[in-house]
C-alpha cells in the first residue's frame, strides 16, 4: 500500500538521504499546510471581522496554544519511547505506552478545557483588554476550549502515524485539515456571517473530523501499533513527561513570553505595535513549521536506530537535519529582508501609514534571526529523539523564555526597536548554546560508534 511503508524497513535500511527525503518533506509539507491556514485564519479574521478582532485572536491565542501543547507534549513524549521501543523489538510495551499515552490526552483535554472555559474572562480581563476587545477574545477561546476534549488528539496521531510509516497519508490528513478548517471559516465568516466564534469553530470542526479519520487504522488494528489492555504504570508518566517536557516548555515558555510581549507593546506603541508583533508572528508562523516539520519528521527514525544501537546511522541522518534546516533559514532571511511591505499587507491589508513603516523596520530587523536560528532548532530535535531530554529542555527554555526575557531588560532604553532585535539576540545566544552541548554529544557518539564498529569486526571475524 502506497500510503503505508514498513516503517522498520525505512528507518533501518534506507539510505539516510533517501530516508530524509521520504520523512521530512512530507513532515515540513504538513507543518507549512498549518502555517497557510493559520496565515489564511489571520486573513480572513482581519479582512471580515475587522482589526479589533484581529487584535483578539493574537491576544487569545497564546492560551488556546497552551492546552494544544499539553496534547503535544503526551503525543512527542510518548512517541520517543515508542520508536526506542519498536527499535529494541519490544512491541509489546510499545502498544502500552501508545495507549496509555492517547486516554491521558482525552483526560487532559477534558480538565484543560474545563478550566479555559471557566477562567476566559479573568484571563483576558488580566492581559489588559476590555470592552468589544475582551469580549471578543474571550468567545474566541471559549470554543477552543469546549471542543478541547476532542480536538486535541489531532496533535498526537501525526506523530503515531509517522511511526507506523503511514508518512503520506499523516501529510495528507495535515493538508484535509488545513483546507477544511479554511473553507468553513470562509463559510461561517464570509456567507453565513457569524462572528468570531465562527472563525474558532472552523476550525476545532477541521481537527475533529481528522481526528476521527486519523484513528481508522488504530481502531481498525491495521496499523503497526495496536490498542492494547492500558497498564498505567508511573514509569510511563514520567517517560511520556520527560521526553514531551522540551517541547511543551518551548510551548509554554514561548507563550509566557507572547503575552509579556503583547502587554509591554500595550504600553509602549498600543494597537499598532500589537498588530506589528503579529505580523512577526504568522511570519514567523511560515518559517518555524518547515524547520520544525523537517527535524520533527526524523525523530521516530533516530529514535529507532538509537534504539538498535546503530550510532552510525543516527549521525548520517542528523547530517541531513542540520543541513536542510541551514538552508531554509539562510533563505528565509533574504525572503524576509527583500519584501517586508508585502509580508506586512498579506496580514494588515488595511496598514496604515504608521503601521507599514513600524512594520517594515520591524521585519529587517526580525530576519537576522534566521541566520542563526536553524542551530538551537536542530540540536534540540536531536537531542530529544536521543533520550537527552534534560539538554533539549535547556535550549527550549533558554530559547523560548530566558533569553527573550534578559534581552527586554538589556534592550529596555531602545524602546520598540529593542523588542524587534530581541529575536536575533536570543538567537544567537541560543546557537552558542547548542554548539556547546553539541561538542559535549559528539564525544558521547563518537565512543558509541567506536564501540559499534569493534563489535561489527568482532562478529565479522567469528563468522
Amino acid at each position: 500500500n502506497d500510503m503505508h511503508m514498513n516503517s522498520t524497513t525505512l528507518f533501518a535500511k534506507t539510505p539516510p538521504l533517501k530516508l530524509f527525503f521520504i520523512a521530512a518533506i512530507p513532515g515540513a509539507v504538513s507543518m507549512f499546510a498549518s502555517a497557510l491556514y493559520q496565515t489564511i485564519d489571520g486573513a480572513f479574521v482581519g479582512h471580515f471581522l475587522g482589526s479589533t478582532a484581529f487584535a483578539a485572536i493574537n491576544l487569545a491565542m497564546p492560551f488556546a496554544i497552551i492546552n494544544f501543547s499539553l496534547a503535544d507534549l503526551i503525543g512527542v513524549g510518548s512517541s520517543v519511547p515508542i520508536s526506542i521501543c519498536l527499535g529494541r523489538k519490544q512491541e509489546k510495551e510499545a502498544n502500552n505506552i501508545f495507549t496509555c499515552a492517547c486516554i491521558m490526552i482525552i483526560v487532559t483535554g477534558i480538565i484543560i478545557g474545563g478550566i479555559l472555559f471557566a477562567a476566559a474572562p479573568f484571563l483576558i480581563r488580566l492581559m489588559g483588554a476590555d470592552g468589544e476587545f475582551a469580549d471578543l477574545a474571550v468567545k474566541y477561546l471559549r470554543v477552543y476550549a469546549i471542543c478541547s476534549p476532542v480536538t486535541t488528539i489531532v496533535f498526537a496521531t501525526d506523530n503515531y502515524l509517522r511511526i507506523c510509516g503511514y508518512i503520506r497519508g499523516s501529510m495528507f490528513l495535515n493538508i484535509l485539515m488545513s483546507v477544511l478548517s479554511a473553507v468553513l471559516e470562509f463559510l461561517f465568516l464570509g456567507v453565513f456571517k457569524f462572528g468570531i466564534w465562527g472563525a474558532s469553530l472552523a476550525t476545532c470542526l477541521g481537527m475533529i473530523i481528522c481526528a476521527v479519520i486519523a484513528m481508522i487504522p488504530f481502531l481498525r488494528g491495521k496499523a503497526l501499533l495496536r490498542f492494547c489492555r492500558p497498564k498505567f504504570h508511573a514509569e510511563i508518566i514520567k517517560q511520556v513527561i520527560s521526553r514531551g517536557s522540551p517541547n511543551f516548555l518551548n510551548n509554554i515558555a514561548g507563550r509566557i513570553t507572547s503575552i509579556l510581549m503583547n502587554a509591554i507593546l500595550v504600553r509602549m506603541g498600543g494597537e499598532t505595535a500589537v498588530s506589528v508583533y503579529g505580523v512577526l508572528m504568522y511570519t514567523d508562523g511560515f518559517v518555524q513549521p518547515l524547520l520544525y516539520g523537517m527535524c520533527d519528521s526524523l525523530q521516530p527514525a533516530v529514535g529507532y536506530n538509537w534504539g538498535a544501537g546503530k550510532f552510525k546511522r543516527v549521525r548520517s541522518i542528523e547530517k541531513c537535519c542540520f543541513t536542510a534546516s541551514g538552508v531554509v533559514s539562510v533563505l528565509s532571511v533574504f525572503i524576509i529582508a527583500i519584501f517586508p511591505e508585502q509580508i506586512t499587507m498579506l496580514f494588515v491589508s488595511d496598514a496604515s501609514e504608521e503601521v507599514l513603516k513600524v512594520s517594515v523596520f520591524a521585519l529587517r530587523l526580525f530576519s537576522l534571526s534566521y541566520i542563526t536560528r536553524w542551530i538551537s532548532f536542530a540540536t534540540q530535535s536531536y537531542m530529544l529523539a536521543i533520550e537527552k531530554s534534560l539538554f533539549a529542555s535547556i535550549i527550549s527554555v533558554s530559547t523560548a523564555l530566558i533569553f527573550p526575557v534578559i534581552l527586554i531588560f538589556a534592550l529596555w532604553p531602545f524602546e520598540l526597536t529593542g523588542i524587534w532585535l530581541n529575536f536575533a539576540g536570543t538567537s544567537l545566544l541560543a546557537a552558542i548554546l547548542s554548539l556547546f552541548i553539541l561538542r559535549k554529544q559528539n564525544r558521547d557518539i563518537k565512543k558509541r560508534i567506536s564501540s559499534e564498529t569493534e563489535s561489527a569486526i568482532n562478529s565479522d571475524s567469528k563468522t
